[in-house]
């Protein structure tokens, strides 16, 4: 079965302890995981999607204006990778199986070319990891459900800043989506 790795939001604004929008040590602990993570998608030749919340300064229309402090602003270091993944992210980037997409919503599906990306590569199974776990995580996972794809949560390589919503959304993912959570 092919697979692809979606690290969905592992930046510095939802991670780094001065982010705008940070889960903080959580997401600092999974640091490593992550990056083991895609190394090995990297390694075996598999499909690798960056999918990066992008939000426009000023942007009052925007349903999260109401619901979160600004946060991955285009054109700033808050959109940066956090960490070493930066640097992993920075040697592979021309790679042709790794794809950088901005994405507006919580989902990576929402509003985006994501899914004509997996399909025209005969991807079956996604793996995710990134944060929130309860925001982002959850929202991507639902819709690659919809939209048919098996789904792998890599429980080490998700986080949030709300350990109950972390709980719930690893509990959702087995008993809602069949996910696998390993």
């Amino acid at each position: 079965m092919k697979k692809a790795l979606l690290n969905v939001d592992y930046t510095y604004d939802f991670v780094a302890e001065d982010g705008k929008l940070t889960c903080g040590k959580p997401g600092q602990e999974i640091e490593q995981a992550i990056v083991r993570l895609t190394k090995q998608f990297f390694e075996d030749g598999d499909f690798v999607v960056f999918a990066v919340d992008k939000h426009i300064e000023g942007d009052t229309l925007h349903p999260e204006t109401k619901l979160f402090p600004p946060h991955n602003i285009e054109g700033t270091s808050g959109r940066d990778f956090y960490g070493s993944l930066k640097d992993l992210y920075e040697q592979h980037k021309d790679d042709m199986n790794v794809h950088y997409m901005d994405k507006t919503r919580y989902s990576a599906f929402a509003g985006t070319d994501l899914e004509i990306k997996l399909r025209e590569r005969g991807i079956e199974e996604v793996h995710i990891c990134g944060v929130c776990t309860d925001i982002c995580i959850l929202h991507t996972a639902v819709d690659a459900y919809n939209k048919g794809f098996q789904i792998v949560i890599h429980k080490d390589t998700v986080a949030s800043f709300n350990e109950a919503g972390h709980d719930w959304a690893l509990m959702h993912f087995t008993n809602t989506l069949g996910a696998k959570v390993v």
